[in-house]
């Protein structure tokens, strides 16, 4: 096939699952563009060195891929080439007579007389991004000077990573001594960098003037970090794994030597992240007026951070604590005590925080708050929260076991009680905590107009709060939870547009709609109920919205409502639905001139020995999806051939199906999958299967994981 393309320029297989390519592809001569990237290619032919026109290559993510041809060279008219998320070790050593090379995303310093740090030398026309690896493996600071990053003022991006395993913490620091990049580079990352403290240059405001983002992660034997405070246009900085650090101290905000030290450190930082830092005692603040201009601050996995955090960060709009043990709810109220300008606030796996700081309810532009993994949260009786928060999370609060939602101070409230005094939130999603109990609202106001989604995720113990009146909500999840609903009304939901229902193990059935029908629901999921007995009744005129209907694990489901479906529907999946799937002739899936993805699944006892039946699926449908149907030996050719639209076909785990069908139906598809059909698979093996003739117009073909490319 490849050699006919004999005038092609661009060829793009991304994402094709394709393990190889072959010989042939010198043939074409004219291929400026080649993107292989997101394939199982292992290796390159030796004879794509041969496409001297080639300006592209794009193997980024090839991650099987483990060497590239050694005679990489010839490629002359190469000026891009992406090898991000390989596994290279190294590159080949006359890589560096590509002298016109502009993009090389990574270069591997290689073991033992491989590829030279040295090779990057002529390399004088490198922009954009470059990642060197490997540099465990350059022999001295002298061997590092060879590659003249300083004089490569075109490089924006630097990363310069080591593999953390070193036994000669000197000679580490000579070699990042000597690789001192432009002052034009904007981004710098260290990383398992081993020497025990930062080269001079990383600190010096006129050498790197331009840097905006800075990372220095795992570099695991310096005591201190770099003074860095003065460097003007940093906006960006990120430190993390540095086991050895206790303390952040005055040498971090600059040089004390400086003539201009401390004057408004990091005055254009925009986002600070620390995580990970194991060892990390105290945080100095000087009151000097440092990170004046910071929107983001993380502290993540810092266990002993005991010590005082900045007070003063007017422009910070997103902080995030999460694994800081030590902290107290004081310190966390004195750091929110200065942060007028907060919009998003995430804490986390703060076993000694007991309660939410009374400083929340200052924080007038907050508008997001998560609450994860605070094992002894018992929130103050009379607290409120920001008049202006839309969205709240709380996840894994094991003690707390109410929530209530509050548009005015409660009285006679109980410990382990969280009271929300808010009129504004339109999301409330609550995970995982395992005691919660009750979910109220007042009476006459209840939910609060303004909540849109209720998402409830294993609450087992949770009574639902059945509503008394209309509620605005939109989108109503309740998952591995409220063991205790037998019924919902749908007509106190007149603005519901997706509803989902799982794992609710006592649910039994939807309470009739008194006033009409819900126009606004599109999605409906109902699954692992054990115990459902029907869907919404008279559902094809009170549901007349509804696009999409998964129904999963519903045993005693027996039949769709009468009237049918809703004739708006356009996406239908049934996976073991026992007593359902019996009935299936009295779907009347025909009826419905939308639907046009059908999904089938499901180990049934029923011996069905060819599927589907003649007339069973409607005409319309654009893909078809079977799966886990343990008995059919066939497809049945009178099912399928009124089925003209159709265009993708999945075939998964159906281990007794053997044959394909005959007629055009197969003619006609564009993707064609199979996965885990023994019997069937050799024979739709490329050339060789007894079926081939039959899917070989097929453009895209998926076989067990391997994809099969038809351009014909």
């Amino acid at each position: 096939m490849l050699p006919s393309l004999r005038c092609l320029r661009v060829l793009s297989l991304s994402r094709y699952q394709i393990s190889e390519l072959p010989q042939s592809i010198k043939n074409l001569i004219h291929l400026r563009y080649l993107d292989l990237s997101y394939t199982k290619i292992k290796q390159l032919p030796k004879s794509v060195t041969t496409l001297c026109n080639l300006q592209t290559l794009d193997l980024s993510y090839c991650k099987d891929l483990t060497e590239l041809p050694v005679n990489m060279e010839k490629l002359t008219n190469l000026r891009h080439l992406d090898i991000r998320e390989t596994r290279l070790t190294e590159i080949p050593t006359q890589m560096s007579r590509l002298k016109d090379l502009q993009h090389l995303t990574n270069f591997v310093v290689g073991k033992d007389g491989g590829s030279r740090i040295s090779a990057l030398k002529n390399l004088c026309q490198l922009r954009g991004k470059l990642h060197i690896l490997g540099l465990e493996n350059v022999t001295s600071g002298s061997d590092a000077s060879k590659a003249n990053l300083k004089g490569k003022e075109h490089l924006e991006v630097l990363e310069l990573e080591w593999s953390g395993d070193t036994n000669d913490s000197q000679k580490e620091k000579e070699v990042l001594d000597q690789l001192q990049p432009h002052a034009r580079v904007k981004d710098l990352s260290i990383i398992n960098y081993g020497g025990t403290n930062f080269p001079d240059w990383l600190k010096r405001v006129h050498s790197f003037q331009n840097i905006v983002s800075l990372k220095l992660i795992m570099c695991a034997n310096c005591y201190f970090l770099p003074s860095i405070g003065q460097l003007r246009s940093l906006k960006h900085l990120r430190i993390a794994g540095m086991k050895e650090i206790m303390e952040v101290g005055r040498e971090f905000y600059g040089d004390a030597s400086s003539s201009s030290c401390l004057i408004k450190p990091f005055q254009s930082l925009e986002t600070l992240s620390f995580d990970d830092m194991l060892e990390w005692e105290e945080w100095h603040a000087l009151g000097a007026g440092e990170f004046s201009c910071l929107l983001e601050l993380s502290l993540v996995n810092c266990p002993k951070l005991i010590g005082e955090l900045p007070n003063h960060l007017p422009c910070l709009r997103k902080l995030k604590i999460s694994g800081c043990q030590q902290l107290l709810s004081i310190q966390v109220a004195l750091l929110l005590q200065g942060l007028s300008s907060l919009q998003k606030f995430e804490v986390s796996g703060m076993p000694n925080l007991k309660e939410l700081p009374l400083e929340l309810c200052g924080l007038s532009n907050l508008r997001s708050l998560e609450i994860k993994e605070c094992s002894f949260l018992e929130p103050a009786l009379e607290m409120g929260l920001p008049p202006m928060l839309k969205t709240l999370k709380i996840d894994r609060c094991e003690s707390l076991k109410s929530v209530t939602i509050a548009l005015s101070s409660s009285e006679g409230m109980k410990m382990n009680t969280m009271h929300i005094n808010n009129i504004g939130l339109e999301e409330l999603r609550i995970f995982d905590c395992s005691s919660l109990l009750q979910l109220s609202f007042p009476i006459g106001v209840l939910p609060p107009p303004s909540l849109k989604i209720l998402d409830i995720y294993n609450c087992s113990s949770l009574e639902f709060p059945l509503p008394l009146e209309e509620t605005s909500i939109k989108v109503l999840r309740i998952r591995s939870s409220c063991d205790l609903l037998k019924s919902l009304s749908l007509g106190f939901f007149p603005k519901l547009r997706s509803l989902e229902i799982r794992e609710c193990i006592n649910f039994e059935t939807f309470s009739s709609i008194p006033n009409g029908e819900l126009q606004n629901l599109t999605k409906l999921i109902v699954c692992n109920c054990n115990n459902l007995k029907s869907l919404p009744h008279q559902m094809h005129t009170l549901l007349p919205s509804l696009q999409e209907l998964r129904i999963k694990e519903c045993p005693e489901v027996e039949s769709f409502p009468d009237g049918g479906l809703p004739s708006n529907l356009t996406t239908l999946e049934i996976h073991n639905c026992e007593k359902l799937m019996k009935g299936r002739m009295g779907w009347g899936l025909q009826a419905l001139p939308s639907l046009s993805k059908f999904t089938i699944a499901g180990e049934y006892k029923e011996v069905l020995e060819s599927f589907p039946e003649e007339w069973l699926l409607p005409t319309a449908l654009t893909f078809l999806n079977i799966r886990h149907l343990p008995n059919p030996k066939s497809l049945n050719h009178k099912g399928l051939p009124h089925l003209t639209s159709l265009k993708v076909l999945f075939i998964i785990q159906c281990p007794k199906l053997q044959l394909l069908p005959e007629g055009q139906l197969l003619n006609n598809l564009s993707g064609l999958k199979i996965k885990n059909c023994p019997l069937l698979k050799p024979r739709c093996q490329k050339e060789k299967g007894e079926d081939w003739p039959k899917i070989s117009r097929i453009r895209l073909i998926g076989l067990d994981g391997e994809d099969i490319i038809n351009f014909k």
